[in-house]
């Protein structure tokens, strides 16, 4: 079951902590690690799972071994990102590897994308914009809630099949707001 609770403070410290540790596992191979997703926006209510973006410029074995597989495991049923509408011509452009925590503890998503790609871009882009306009991220994290209260029976596929949507529409008004203010992804957090 799917279950939204509010903002906590302390998700940017345990975000931190888990960079700290992936940075120090990849060192050179990852340009960039980002607190991404609803737990880096202050004042959203989320799923209570820290995602955590790294941006690098191979997929690779080396890769995949540096991540410390007994800490940190690759699931292999997912590959890409959702494709937002418009953009399946550029399907290899979404590619991504996903790993879990390899142990029960604390719940991460470490999302592994490629530099340049757009699916990289798109969540920092989300991010970013949400920090910018509070209210919108008010209005999405109350989506989010309604979807869990009014299907609790529903899994994370149903869950992302309602929320994939409105997250294209509020990224659509992102890419506008990057354009009007010539946005760039800041460095990177970790």
């Amino acid at each position: 079951m799917i279950s939204i609770v509010a903002y906590k403070a302390s998700w940017t410290n345990e975000f931190l902590e888990k960079g700290r540790m992936l940075r120090n596992f990849l060192g050179n191979l990852a340009p960039r690690i980002d607190h991404i997703g609803s737990t880096s926006v202050p004042g959203l209510s989320a799923k209570d799972v820290i995602d955590i973006q790294i941006t690098v410029d191979r997929l690779s074995r080396n890769l995949e071994s540096a991540m410390n597989p007994a800490v940190f495991q690759r699931l292999s049923n997912i590959t890409r990102d959702h494709l937002p509408p418009g953009k399946n011509a550029d399907a290899h452009k979404w590619q991504k590897w996903f790993f879990q925590p390899a142990s029960v503890g604390r719940r991460v998503n470490v999302h592994v994308r490629l530099h340049g790609r757009a699916n990289p871009r798109y969540a920092i882009l989300f991010r970013d914009y949400l920090r910018a306009f509070p209210a919108i991220a008010q209005a999405y994290g109350r989506v989010k809630e309604v979807i869990v209260t009014n299907h609790p029976e529903q899994d994370m596929e149903a869950y992302y099949d309602l929320k994939d949507p409105v997250c294209d529409i509020i990224n659509a008004g992102a890419e506008q707001w990057a354009v009007a203010t010539n946005w760039q992804a800041g460095p990177s957090d970790c």
